[in-house]
């Protein structure tokens, strides 16, 4: 390959790897809803940054690596930081940790350095006046934070008055929530029969943002202080110095901080914290390094995104030996088939570990995981159980066997088949129990028809008791109240008056929903709502040509193929007409409401607070008009509606040349297009 081909495959990859980046940092800070493990999310990054290194011609100012990831939620009130929070240059090796402190040490002679666990919570900061809390700010997008202000005074561990009265003091520490704390709330929910939690770190952080304080006050959110940013009236020389000075004042300081004098003594410290990692009762994800002297923090300074005086070691995921007992084999809704291992039970990143997800055919062909082998097992990013390798040497010799996938489904008995092209196989059954039910639990959920109280053990029981056999089944329930009252399969009155209620409601949705619903292959929420937008009911749909879909926005070949295949097909169109005949709505809103196509091809963001509409409102007249609506601002991005109190969208679009509109001078576009 030639030094040009090179170069335009890198700045393809950096241009992906942006857009990657950009998409985990809104799913990890702003919905508190991560995808990836911080692993798979630490090696894009990497990556990201390794390239840029070594071809700095294709360096983004929009480039993850130049900033601080996040950006602020619209419900909390806005505070703009007094410091800019900053993030710290991560370190995976023995070698890069060795690097920092032997730097520092030749340019600053008998340094001290401070090794403090990173506790894995959200960040905050407390501002304090004459002694007293009056405000409590996330981090944010490093510029701009969220107050969470009243959230903060119903977390015991965080003083809300302090002895010293200093004219302004703000401290900046780590929210978390304990591993006893995080058991307690599921506990809470298993019995509701709610969602169960996957992390400790999501929840506290998603329960800091909460509108309602009691509901943080009942999570038993904790805290602890690791530096102080602001001390009007009193000055300090060193870092250790601070951390004793806030302990004295009450705050409970980063546990069991370390001071060294060399590499050697940096390194010990980390992994005396790695040792005990997983016997702590709350969790961390990586131990920082900072200069101690104050001083000469000032001196060293940053570079465009970092501090050059601290640094933060990520330890990898903790890994352990068990066994695979058996394996089963899932039945998805699109008939997928997943085999699972079962583990003889391990405590592994402070959880018992039992299950571990093999995904398909070649996984376990390519590790041949067989039933009875010995296992590496790991947490990806602390989260998802995976095996990582057989210990061959352990494989019981004449006793194991190559484990496939059967070539029958072992839920209805129909064949299976692989996929074209693809890794996985499916159940060929139109009539699977175990297909049935999960389509019904998707058609039901929030992205779709949203029915409250049809979650999936509501779903199961309904089937196996005979009341729904498919998705237009559901609206036949209501005939059988009085029975399902007397049986009590899925509650008591209130609970099936509730369940029924939410069935009726689910009629008047847009077909938008009903589209997501349906479990189209390919076809989300997102691509539905483009359907709705452009066919005025699902009989146009129907009947839409290849020619017709292929020219929607964002609708490749494959997508259209399968829109095409469903709705050919005869047991589909049977379902279409039981749900018609059962009152399901079956015209588009959002059709009716599309004016014109005289924004099409443009595409707006929007910031801030509106005047007069919500920016809901703001996006459905948008797109009414033919224009697209992004959630962020790049090179593509035609207009910023900014609002009062616009954000970082807003400066992005001034830094990138975006031109910015008022909701006023939007109308007036449509006004004046429309003549």
């Amino acid at each position: 390959m030639n030094t040009e081909e090179t170069r335009q495959k890198v700045k393809q990859r950096i241009d992906e790897l942006i857009r990657l980046i950009e998409y985990h940092n809104h799913r990890y800070y702003d919905l508190d809803d991560p995808e990836i493990s911080d692993y798979e999310y630490d090696q894009l990054y990497l990556e990201l940054r390794s390239l840029e290194a070594a071809y700095p011609e294709f360096l983004r100012k929009d480039s993850p690596t130049q900033k601080v990831g996040g950006t602020v939620k619209r419900e909390l009130r806005k505070v703009p930081h007094d410091v800019p929070v900053i993030s710290l240059q991560d370190a995976f090796t023995k070698e890069e940790v060795f690097q920092f402190v032997e730097r520092i040490q030749n340019e600053l002679k008998d340094s001290l350095f401070v090794v403090e666990k990173k506790i894995d919570g959200l960040s905050v900061l407390l501002r304090y006046h004459n002694g007293v809390l009056t405000e409590g700010i996330t981090r944010g997008d490093g510029e701009i934070g969220e107050s969470v202000y009243e959230n903060l005074l119903v977390i015991p561990a965080i003083p809300k008055i302090i002895p010293e009265k200093l004219p302004y003091l703000e401290v900046r520490g780590e929210v978390y929530m304990s591993f006893a704390s995080f058991e307690k709330a599921n506990r809470k929910q298993m019995e509701k029969g709610g969602k169960i939690y996957q992390t400790a770190r999501n929840l506290a952080a998603g329960t800091l943002r909460q509108l309602d304080p009691n509901v943080v006050k009942e999570r038993d959110l904790d805290f602890f202080a690791f530096n102080l940013e602001i001390s009007q009236g009193k000055e300090f020389t060193s870092h250790v110095e601070t951390l004793k000075w806030l302990e004295e004042l009450g705050f409970p300081v980063s546990p069991d901080y370390q001071v060294c004098r060399s590499a050697e003594e940096v390194w010990e410290a980390i992994e005396r914290i790695e040792e005990k990692r997983w016997s702590l009762p709350y969790g961390i994800d990586g131990a920082v390094i900072k200069l101690d002297n104050l001083q000469d923090r000032l001196h060293l300074g940053m570079t465009s995104k970092v501090p050059r005086w601290a640094i933060a070691f990520k330890y990898p995921p903790e890994q352990k030996e068990t066994i695979v007992e058996d394996i089963h084999v899932q039945v998805g809704r699109t008939g997928k088939l997943t085999p699972l291992a079962i583990l003889k039970p391990v405590n592994l990143a402070g959880t018992i570990v039992s299950r571990a997800s093999l995904h398909n055919q070649d996984y376990i062909n390519e590790k041949d995981i067989r039933i009875g082998d010995t296992v590496i097992v790991q947490k990806a990013g602390d989260i998802i159980p995976e095996i990582l390798r057989v210990v061959t040497e352990k494989r019981p010799k004449g006793k194991t066997k190559p484990f496939i996938i059967p070539d029958r489904c072992p839920i209805c008995n129909s064949k299976t088949v692989r996929d074209e092209d693809g890794s996985d196989i499916r159940c060929t059954g139109t009539n699977c129990f175990a297909q049935m039910v999960r389509k019904i639990i998707y058609f039901a959920s929030k992205d779709a028809m949203d029915i409250e109280g049809l979650g999936p053990s509501t779903v199961e029981t309904l089937m196996t008791h005979g009341y729904i056999e498919d998705i237009a089944d559901i609206y036949t329930l209501v005939k059988y109240r009085k029975e399902l009252i007397e049986k009590g399969i899925v509650g008591r009155e209130k609970a099936v008056d509730n369940l029924i209620r939410a069935i009726e409601s689910s009629k008047e949705n847009d077909i938008d929903r009903l589209i997501t619903g349906l479990g189209i292959p390919n076809i989300g929420r997102q691509s539905a709502r483009v359907l709705a937008q452009n066919f005025p009911d699902m009989k146009a749909l129907q009947e839409a040509s290849y020619a017709q879909l292929i020219v929607l926005p964002d609708f490749g070949e494959v997508m259209v193929n399968d829109i095409l295949d469903y709705f050919s097909k005869n047991e589909n169109k049977i379902l279409l007409k039981k749900l018609e005949t059962a009152g399901v709505n079956m015209k588009s809103k959002s059709a009716e409401k599309k004016t014109g196509n005289i924004l099409e091809g443009k595409t707006f963001v929007l910031t801030g607070t509106l005047p007069s509409m919500t920016r809901d409102q703001a996006k459905e007249l948008i797109q009414s008009y033919g224009g697209k609506v992004s959630g962020s601002v790049s090179r593509k991005t035609s207009y910023v509606v900014a609002g009062q109190d616009a954000g970082s969208k807003l400066n992005k679009a001034i830094e990138l040349g975006i031109p910015v509109i008022s909701e006023e001078e939007l109308l007036n576009m449509i006004h004046q297009n429309s003549k």
